[in-house]
């Protein structure tokens, strides 16, 4: 057996290694705090490059920009309403679809799937976020819109487009596009998104939980919206504010299915515009001014999705106070 260390050397020993663990701690304190950093940078210099390019088209309209409906490229007058419009209608009717869906599934795989059934069903739901936003776009228009315009928008305007109050929101020619196309689409596309995410975090909740309610006699429902959601209030909230970003910025499958038309959408069947659709279309032969309007579009795309998180994270603060945290 070797001699131990002379207690001075030992000494310097600890101390020298003492000092190199500081220093890797004060590198890698250092190296995490720039890749922080450039996120926020990173971050900034797209609101500024956003802004300074839209300045042109802030400085002749204003905060008309906002809510004029006229876009003409040859007469130079753009107003962002028709795009701001079709953006929120189509990404609200893809979150009224996709939310019940997403939660459906979610609380099947956490608390009724058979054991042999969740790996292979959760595993394909994750597979379908994959799947690039031209594919859901192609299966919009060649495979969804004919059987969409047959077999929903004909017989809902047979049904309900005379009746009062809400006949309006379904007339228009039935040629399986237009804004309710658009959102149905962006739903199956937000799906496996908000599935997956409610999974997880519903599978996070401690089984004591679960297991205590089903002892005191609470049905499966009862352990759902009483325990489950309480408890993961956060994650849920998170996962839909992630699938409702999804929706407002999606590009290539609305622009296939939304009809692509500059007018304000008078139903749930006529042809619109989303502020993603337009830059897809008109940004690869923009100039000038029309340029710059149409990087005010994306700038007021970007305030659109802060002010969504924003009232998220609000809406989780509140929840938190109002429990105690």
């Amino acid at each position: 057996m070797s001699n131990p260390l002379p207690s001075s050397a030992q000494a310097a020993h600890f101390l020298k290694t003492a000092e190199r663990q500081r220093t890797q701690d004060w590198l890698f304190h250092r190296l995490t705090q720039v890749f922080s950093l450039m996120v926020l940078l990173s971050l900034a210099g797209i609101i500024v490059s956003l802004f300074i390019n839209a300045w042109p088209t802030f400085a002749k309209f204003g905060a008309r920009f906002i809510w004029y409906v006229e876009w003409d490229i040859i007469n130079e007058e753009f107003g962002a309403a028709i795009a701001i419009v079709g953006t929120v209608a189509s990404a609200g009717l893809a979150m009224l679809i996709a939310v019940p869906l997403s939660f459906g599934i979610a609380v099947f795989l956490t608390e009724t799937c058979p054991v042999w059934l969740r790996r292979p069903l959760g595993t394909a739901i994750e597979l379908l976020a994959a799947v690039p936003s031209i594919i859901y776009g192609m299966f919009g228009l060649f495979v969804f819109a004919p059987l969409f315009a047959d077999f929903i928008q004909v017989p809902l305007r047979q049904v309900l487009g005379g009746m009062p109050l809400i006949g309006f929101l379904f007339g228009g020619a039935p040629n399986g596009m237009g804004i309710l196309a658009a959102g149905i689409v962006l739903a199956f596309m937000v799906v496996p998104f908000v599935a997956s995410v409610m999974r997880d975090v519903f599978e996070i909740t401690p089984p004591i939980l679960r297991e205590s309610a089903y002892g005191l006699g609470c049905t499966t429902w009862e352990v759902v919206t009483k325990i489950v959601l309480p408890y993961t209030q956060k994650g849920v909230i998170g996962g839909v504010m992630l699938g409702l970003g999804r929706a407002l910025g999606e590009t290539m499958a609305v622009t296939f299915v939304i009809g692509n038309a500059n007018r304000m959408p008078t139903s749930l069947f006529s042809p619109g515009t989303s502020i993603a659709s337009t830059l897809a279309n008109e940004f690869g032969e923009a100039a000038d001014f029309h340029m710059s309007s149409l990087f005010a579009l994306g700038f007021l795309l970007f305030i659109i999705t802060f002010m969504v998180l924003a009232f998220a994270k609000i809406m989780i603060s509140r929840a938190e106070k109002a429990k105690g945290f």
